[in-house]
């Protein structure tokens, strides 16, 4: 039998469709969810529920994403959909720093993929967001990368080139990557982007130097390639961020 005659012949027999939810609930560091064509909450695993501030899953479905965060976040996740709805464009393994209407924010990789109908149109979309753990800095391997990630840590404002950082890690550039992996569930250019863009976020919640010196700061010569990587992994542009949470600090 085929792989598809084996899908039908076990989904044919399910009670009800398949979505995956009681098994995603069981998964702390990870949100999941389903949303039709509309962008609306269909399924969602009781870690959104949690992050949202909410108690039960009923609260989110049937909502888009700009009723649940605020704004701007909240239309610029919709945004997001929509491109994904619309274009049936796929987005995998994109670098994000959350914010959540419960209060809490964490980095994660994304994923969201459309979701097909039996004429090949675009019915909805599938998402999954994945936290990234800390590194375990007391592993015999962490410690003799230390010194690599210090240096990515502390010359985040310079050029970083893997095969450089390889190097200082008497790695091959192959093996330096999997190490990253390992530690960070990261590979190492988005571990670089990580770094910057979290000197980004304190520089503009914390002073009021100009979005170009803070470019330059963060290994940018361009501000506007800095301002698309910030609004890309943030969510919002650069002075959107600064004064969406100036606000919300004050």
């Amino acid at each position: 039998m085929t792989p598809i005659e084996l899908q039908t012949g076990l989904f044919s027999q399910l009670a009800e469709p398949f979505t995956g939810e009681a098994l995603f609930d069981c998964l702390t560091d990870l949100v999941f969810f389903i949303k039709n064509i509309r962008g609306e909450y269909v399924v969602v695993n009781q870690t959104l529920v949690d992050r949202c501030g909410l108690r039960e899953k009923r609260e989110l479905i049937g909502r888009r994403a700009d009723e649940v965060f605020p704004p701007p976040l909240g239309g610029n996740y919709r945004a997001q959909d929509e491109k994904v709805l619309r274009n049936g464009d796929v987005i995998l393994n994109q670098l994000e720093l959350h914010f959540y209407p419960s209060g809490g924010r964490g980095w994660c990789l994304t994923n969201k993929l459309p979701l097909r109908n039996r004429d090949g149109g675009v019915a909805g979309l599938v998402g999954i967001s994945k936290d990234i753990q800390a590194a375990n800095e007391r592993s015999q391997d962490y410690s003799r990368m230390a010194r690599v990630i210090q240096h990515i840590q502390t010359h985040y404002d310079e050029p970083l080139r893997v095969k450089e950082l390889a190097v200082r890690a008497g790695l091959s550039e192959y093996q330096f990557e999997q190490r990253i992996r390992k530690f960070f569930q990261l590979t190492p250019g988005q571990l670089i982007q990580k770094t910057r863009m979290e000197f980004a976020v304190r520089r503009l919640r914390e002073t009021d130097q100009p979005v170009a010196a803070i470019a330059l700061d963060c290994g940018y010569s361009d501000q506007s390639a800095f301002t698309r990587q910030f609004r890309q992994t943030i969510g919002l542009s650069p002075s959107e961020y600064r004064r969406t949470f100036r606000k919300t600090s004050g």
